[in-house]
């Protein structure tokens, strides 16, 4: 059995991928594959765990940014390397953040939301559930110079259940965590984190649109497997991704969770981790985060 470790709660973005990549590939390996959430501590939890596990391509993390590129600046000590104890396998996609209010916040728009945090130093709270969440929100307060408050979560479901309610003001979240509340009128969706506006929400203006100037978050998910895998299992897993993000219905599904299927070769993914962990930490400075 093939495992699919995922560092955050199910209905998750990360989550949600998981899930439909592992009913293509569970057909593609000619395994059953299985899917371990373990949210909590900033996916730390999942991370220790397929670092101990063997290296025999059994069991693999599905993650996202959060465990292999903003983690080493938020935090000044990891219990993993997101380096060392891993091997990549493949980029598996990208999705936008959105920023939704409760409707309560009197604010219909990104700049009346500021003007209001302005009007109320403090008493805005923000919920987040991930690493890229929490970057979301900190940039904000960073870029629009405004004093907002976070509440941490597990994961990102929780911090919306919580906006519904009405126990925090807002939330950055992946779009497919944020969007189905807004058409039922539970929260309401100002702008997505991404430069383009998201193909699953194309009326909802970007930051930069909505006059956060230099405002550019994009998350982005891929798999690993532990350190010491064998090139050729891994070579066959990276194969087995390709397929399954090919395949028109996984990529229909995934589209309409607002995740945008990307695919690339473990050197390439290796590369981008670093690229993308240089991006987090700048991110992480001028937001002025001090490391926990």
């Amino acid at each position: 059995v093939v495992k699919f470790v995922v560092p955050f709660a199910a209905g998750s973005a990360t989550d949600t991928l998981a899930r439909v990549l592992g009913r293509k590939m569970a057909a593609i390996l000619g395994q059953p594959v299985v899917v371990d959430n373990m949210p909590g501590a900033s996916g730390f939890l999942a991370a220790q765990n397929v670092a101990r596990a063997e290296p025999d391509g059994y069991t693999v993390m599905i993650t996202s940014s959060t465990t292999h590129a903003a983690n080493q600046s938020l935090f000044r000590k990891l219990p993993y390397d997101p380096v060392a104890d891993f091997a990549p396998v493949s980029k598996l996609g990208t999705i936008a953040l959105a920023l939704v209010v409760n409707p309560a916040v009197p604010a219909t728009t990104v700049p009346e939301l500021i003007a209001y945090a302005k009007a109320h130093p403090g008493e805005v709270t923000f919920g987040s559930g991930s690493s890229s969440s929490r970057i979301a929100g900190e940039m904000l307060k960073a870029l629009a110079g405004i004093d907002l408050l976070n509440v941490p979560y597990k994961s990102n479901p929780q911090a919306i259940t919580d906006l519904m309610g009405g126990q925090i003001s807002m939330v950055f979240a992946d779009i497919s965590t944020t969007l189905p509340q807004t058409g039922v009128g539970k929260v309401r969706a100002l702008a997505v984190s991404s430069p383009e506006r998201a193909r699953l929400a194309p009326n909802l203006p970007t930051m930069r649109e909505a006059g956060v100037a230099g405002y550019d978050l994009t998350a982005w998910f891929a798999a690993f497997v532990p350190a010491g895998t064998p090139p050729e299992v891994i070579d066959r897993l990276n194969g087995a991704f390709r397929a399954a993000l090919a395949d028109p219905s996984a990529t229909r599904t995934l589209l309409g969770a607002g995740i945008e299927p990307a695919t690339s070769t473990p050197a390439e993914l290796a590369a981008f981790v670093g690229t993308e962990t240089e991006k987090w930490a700048g991110i992480v400075r001028s937001a002025g985060i001090e490391p926990e």
